[in-house]
């Protein structure tokens, strides 16, 4: 499939040019036009597999289906409307003396490396090459958290590089063992980490290796996600890293990580027959819903406020596909798009906000309305938006996750309920006087990039009101290869 060939390629060329051009004034549109052809190409790709179906490439190494194609065109649409915001938010950076030229060539390259290892994540069939793209994912965003060099993001960044790396680590041992039941149910000479194979045999697979072997996948991966109580490199790494790494953090990589947990949910539940993988999924998804709740109203930073934000949202995701069922897995899959879309679009806004107050603490950040309207618009309604106010789409993922929740898991509902509720009082109470209050501030040199903002809200809403038959349609296959 060339479509495919152009999804991994040309992001893997950007790295390697802005490598060497990276510094120059003219390397942000370049960083623009490389993420617009990586997302031509996943049009193409998803034209493609809606005429044809699941497609196998490269001698099954790479698989497209419902559940990844869907995620691989979400990726490489923010990517590009993430880059876009960076244009004029990393020269403005660079105009403050935060970036350097040979931070900016880091910045730019990783960027596009980034990107490449989120995409190798999704569209390939090997769990073995799975855990390569988050390793490398993992480095990458590294190098991006620590680009402003300060004592505060080098701390974050080996914050990040120890607790994911342990967490790979263990993601590793859990893959090891998932071929070890593979090899036990098809032998040496036929065992494979491929996981179409897998998937057809999964009912032979030996349970008590793929219970322990799900343990070690969930806590590796679920360190990635964000999921209580493995998260505490997420507030520090969206604080102190720049708002664009911010953005596709909360909006994209967390989904590759989800994605795999999903992968490998499927087999669990094949093997096993029980619903011990949902269980676990929905017990650490609780978790963090209440958890990422309760810190919310503790913050000052606005950057770490949101980043909890996210792995409530996470947590909120998790506990629908522990849930599994048509129903939660839909409502799951929808709450990851429109997640994407949302927290992404309120980095972009909270970027532009903090480069105006010159910092990012709440309380010195008011007045964004009379200062610049559209961002202030763009951040009340990206955050009425992510607290799932009707009619945008995030209501209509918590509706169907709550509703579902009420009928198969009461028990659940008002831990949900609670959780919400504190999380919505207490960004709404910090939200409405940074967006509402009386301001000094000065407008930014250069104008901010806002259109992207507004496309990913328009979405969002749109999702809220209508789902387009052939999104519908991905949802629904998606849904039914998840089981449950």
């Amino acid at each position: 499939m060339s479509a495919l060939f152009l999804i991994l390629g040309v992001p893997l060329l950007g790295g390697m040019l802005l490598a060497l051009v990276g510094h120059r004034s003219y390397a942000r549109d370049i960083n623009v036009v490389f993420s617009l052809l990586t997302f031509l190409a996943a049009c193409v790709m998803t034209m493609q597999v809606i005429q044809d179906g699941p497609q196998f490439v490269w001698d099954k190494q790479f698989y497209i289906d419902p559940l990844n194609v869907f995620l691989v065109t979400l990726t490489a649409f923010v990517s590009l409307t993430t880059a876009i915001f960076s244009r004029p938010y990393m020269r403005i950076e660079q105009d403050h003396g935060k970036m350097t030229p040979a931070r900016m060539r880091l910045y730019h390259s990783m960027y596009q490396l980034f990107s490449f290892t989120m995409l190798l994540g999704f569209t390939t069939n090997n769990l073995g090459i799975i855990w390569v793209a988050m390793e490398a994912a993992t480095l990458t965003t590294v190098l991006l958290v620590s680009v402003y060099r300060t004592p505060a993001s080098l701390e974050a960044a080996w914050k990040y590089f120890i607790l994911c790396g342990v967490g790979i680590a263990l993601a590793l041992f859990g893959t090891i063992l998932v071929y070890m039941a593979a090899d036990k149910a098809l032998g040496s000479e036929h065992a494979t980490l491929l996981w179409s194979n897998l998937s057809d045999i999964k009912g032979q697979l030996d349970p008590t290796i793929m219970s322990l072997a799900f343990v070690f996948l969930l806590i590796g991966y679920g360190t990635k996600i964000g999921l209580v109580p493995l998260h505490s490199w997420l507030p520090d790494a969206h604080a102190e890293g720049p708002t664009p790494v911010s953005a596709v953090l909360s909006g994209l990589l967390l989904n590759v990580a989800m994605y795999a947990v999903l992968r490998c949910k499927v087999l669990t539940d094949g093997a096993l027959g029980t619903q011990m993988a949902g269980q676990l999924m929905m017990g650490f998804g609780l978790l963090s819903v209440v958890v990422a709740a309760f810190c919310i109203s503790r913050q000052k930073d606005v950057k770490r406020m949101f980043s909890y934000s996210s792995i409530e949202h996470m947590g909120l995701i998790t506990f629908a596909f522990g849930m599994g069922g048509p129903v939660a897995n839909f409502a799951g899959l929808l709450h990851m798009t429109v997640h994407s879309l949302v927290k992404s679009a309120i980095f972009f806004t909270v970027g532009h906000a903090t480069q105006k107050a010159g910092t990012q603490v709440m309380s010195e950040i008011r007045g964004l309305i009379k200062v610049n309207p559209a961002v202030g618009w763009g951040l009340m309604l990206g955050v009425m938006a992510i607290l799932g106010m009707p009619p945008f789409g995030v209501f209509a993922s918590e509706f169907l996750i709550l509703t579902t929740a009420m009928r198969e898991q009461p028990w659940a509902t008002p831990f949900l309920f609670l959780a919400l509720g504190v999380a919505f009082a207490s960004m709404l109470i910090r939200v409405l006087p940074m967006v509402f209050g009386e301001s000094t501030l000065k407008p930014l040199a250069h104008p901010p990039a806002l259109i992207p903002v507004f496309v990913h809200l328009a979405l969002a809403l749109a999702l809220g009101l209508y789902i387009p038959p052939y999104l519908d349609g991905w949802y629904v296959a998606a849904s039914r290869m998840l089981g449950g």
